[in-house]
């Protein structure tokens, strides 16, 4: 077959067709480990990703945080395998959504990591644990992804690449801070591929899809397996609540504000009313998660004079929740403000006490301050103090 041909092409040649042929291998082995995930944000909104069967007993799937956000609740779909070929258009899985998909809870999150764990009720026949590497892979090693790519009507699509580096990386993102050890890649992974299994050549798990670089062209981040490990075997934290479904199972009324916060509107005994606000989204350092509920009492052009800010440190020292705040908003105004941080993942009724008690107390000051009438509210001032 090689007869006349240079040494050097017959054994280019021979390790082509190895590399496709454990590619090919590879694919097939880390298929029924894979899984395609959506979820539904407190404005049901549903997005979709990729996602990791890591443990047959625990019935455990690993996925990105970023994948599941703020909701509790997963569907998680394994491929249809028939013939060794998977069934790859999605309206075939949204059809028989009865048949082929597993609901799943998200029982922790870690977001700096950007990981999170989704445990299953029960795992069909044809799912199969992925099998996790002792250590991670080292830069020039071949690697193998599946995911799911967004924009697209299929499911199942392969990637191979090359590991760049291996290194710790602290970096934003449009998902949020993240801080862990990076194996970066050059592979296409796209929108929809987060989550996604990245494999050595043996097909065990050395890493999970993340994100691409924005600025290199298919260079791609992916979370290390020691991280992933880590994740796994430390104390679960689940994953906060939207503020919608905090605030729809605590029976508070409430209105979605224009800039995507939800505002509150209490009546004080004074027979006033003083809005509240519920940030949309959830702040976070490392593994705390923080809810921010806040009330704005005044906005003037003049900064507030020596003898009100020592009122407003001495009330915030006294005070059980929270404490005063002095910001300036885009118009260069100054605002005074109550602010409560509580933790997110504190139960309706926590929240629903919290929006309370900063409804009193800012209404105390505002009558204090006998705020004028000029003064522009709470609604009216919000969107240009956040647009900073």
């Amino acid at each position: 077959m090689f007869r006349n041909l240079p040494t050097c092409i017959v054994l280019l040649s021979i390790v082509a067709t190895s590399s496709v042929s454990l590619a090919g291998n590879n694919y097939k082995k880390v298929l029924p480990s894979t899984t395609w995930i959506i979820t539904a944000d407190g404005e049901d909104k549903t997005s979709t990703g990729t996602g990791v069967f890591i443990d047959q007993d625990r019935k455990l799937v690993l996925t990105n945080a970023h994948v599941v956000g703020d909701s509790r609740t997963a569907v998680v779909f394994f491929p249809e395998i028939k013939n060794g070929q998977p069934s790859v258009k999605r309206k075939r899985y949204l059809d028989k959504v009865v048949d082929l998909a597993q609901p799943g809870k998200v029982v922790a999150v870690d977001r700096k990591l950007d990981l999170a764990l989704i445990e299953l009720g029960k795992v069909p026949d044809r799912a199969q644990a992925i099998e996790l590497a002792a250590e991670s892979v080292t830069p020039g090693d071949q690697v193998d992804l599946i995911g799911n790519p967004g924009g697209s009507d299929i499911l199942w699509a392969y990637t191979s690449g090359t590991v760049r580096l291996v290194y710790d990386k602290k970096f934003k993102s449009d998902h949020g801070e993240h801080e862990f050890r990076v194996v970066e890649t050059q592979t296409p992974i796209k929108p929809g591929d987060s989550g996604g299994p990245v494999v050595n050549e043996e097909g065990k798990l050395v890493a999970i899809a993340q994100s691409f670089s924005p600025t290199m062209n298919l260079v791609s981040y992916c979370v290390d397996i020691s991280d992933i490990k880590a994740f796994v075997a430390s104390p679960w934290k689940a994953a906060p609540l939207s503020t919608k479904a905090i605030l729809v199972n605590a029976n508070v009324d409430h209105q979605l504000h224009s800039t995507g916060h939800y505002e509150i509107k209490r009546e004080l005994s004074s027979g006033s009313t003083q809005s509240v606000f519920v940030s949309k989204d959830t702040e976070y350092f490392q593994r705390a998660d923080v809810r921010k509920i806040w009330s704005l009492v005044s906005v003037d052009k003049n900064p507030p004079s020596e003898s009100l800010l020592m009122r407003l440190m001495r009330q915030s020292s006294a005070t059980k929740i929270g404490g005063w705040a002095v910001e300036k908003n885009g118009n260069e105004e100054y605002m005074i403000l109550y602010v409560a941080k509580l933790d997110a993942t504190a139960s309706s009724q926590a929240v629903s006490g919290t929006i309370e008690y900063v409804a009193r107390i800012a209404g105390a000051m505002n009558a204090k301050l006998n705020v004028k009438s000029e003064q522009k509210t709470a609604s009216q001032t919000l969107a240009s103090w956040l647009a900073q």
